[in-house]
């Protein structure tokens, strides 16, 4: 099967996406959007190949960061939310959980009752429209500190939206210990939102740990350094906790995986752990979901009957009801006609 040939027919197949950051999600043509409402003019070729040139995961943060700054006013998350809408139109992705990093915006003086209800009204118009389910799980970031994160909390809770499922830790993992932000982890959780968390991407086992044991983390975003604790597999083996795989955003920072065919999301599937594939930031690292999947079948060699069920753990690995896992599962069922 040729590489047109297999993402023409994985189009077609339904599919969920578990680890995917919304402003990462905005085209090139968005970002010269944004750029021209917050400076006035169109942005040179020299600012878009230096805005998306880094070597690392702090760099790829401060680009993030950068462009974040660019939005001008709540307004603009209507762009964002139109760009993811068309993004999940492209790959066949009916059902998404997305992160959104809400300190940036308040920083510079946006409401958050303001941003909650514009995702509120695009959410319910791809729905409508498109019949995609989004939800959303607020990113509480180690970029800016565990107080930080309680105050965001603090407004997930004052702004209560039926959209908005969870919280998770994301930022600069070298910087922010995953135990540090227990407190506002124990907090949601006991008042019944999902919780996970980045981990296992820029630092050792030992962060993945911390998020399970300190965090209770519902799943692990990226856990590439899993691997080199046999404790640490046999746990995620015999929990079935699920990984958030994200293998070109893991190639690309070169941390820990330098190539996608050394990435040990081969091992883990072999292992028997529970894996999914996401894209994280798909315009940062060029990629869709139709590429991770490539990618796993022509450089890790999945076969079609294993991508298959890569595609069923998305759905597995969500925070979907019961009775709409067992619907989108019997959906992949009858969509795949190998």
């Amino acid at each position: 099967m040729t590489k047109s040939e297999f993402k023409t027919f994985i189009k077609g197949v339904p599919k969920a996406e578990l680890h995917i950051h919304i402003e990462a999600v905005t085209s090139l043509a968005g970002v010269k959007k944004l750029y021209k409402n917050r400076f006035g003019k169109e942005m040179s070729k020299e600012e878009q190949v230096a805005l998306f040139s880094y070597e690392d995961l702090n760099g790829f943060i401060q680009a993030f960061l950068k462009i974040q700054d660019m939005f001008v006013s709540e307004k603009d998350f209507n762009v964002v939310f139109k760009e993811l809408e068309k993004y999940l139109i492209k790959n066949g992705i009916d059902y998404c959980e997305a992160f959104f990093a809400p300190t940036a915006f308040l920083k510079k003086g946006f409401s958050y009752k303001k941003m909650v209800q514009i995702f509120h009204k695009q959410i319910a118009r791809i729905k409508e429209k498109d019949g995609i389910t989004i939800k959303l799980l607020m990113d509480v970031s180690r970029t800016f500190g565990c107080d930080n994160a309680m105050k965001n909390y603090e407004l997930l809770k004052q702004y209560p939206c039926e959209d908005i499922i969870g919280i998770g830790l994301g930022g600069a993992e070298a910087k922010g210990p995953a135990k540090e932000y227990a407190p506002v982890f124990e907090r949601a959780l006991a008042e019944g939102y999902k919780a996970v968390a980045h981990a296992g991407e820029d630092v050792g086992p030992e962060s993945i740990w911390d998020s399970i044991n300190f965090l209770h983390a519902q799943r692990i975003g990226h856990g590439v350094t899993a691997y080199q604790d046999p404790a640490l597999i046999d746990e995620l083996k015999k929990t079935k906790l699920p990984i958030e795989i994200c293998i070109t955003s893991n190639t690309f920072t070169k941390k820990v995986v330098k190539m996608a065919r050394y990435h040990p999301v081969r091992k883990y599937y072999d292992t028997g752990l529970m894996v999914c594939i996401n894209t994280d930031d798909p315009v940062f690292f060029k990629t869709t979901m139709l590429d991770e999947l490539w990618i796993c079948h022509k450089s890790l060699k999945f076969t079609m009957d294993e991508i298959k069920q890569l595609i069923k753990n998305s759905y597995t690995s969500s925070f979907m009801s019961d009775s709409e896992k067992k619907a989108a599962l019997a959906a992949v069922d009858k969509a795949w006609k190998v």
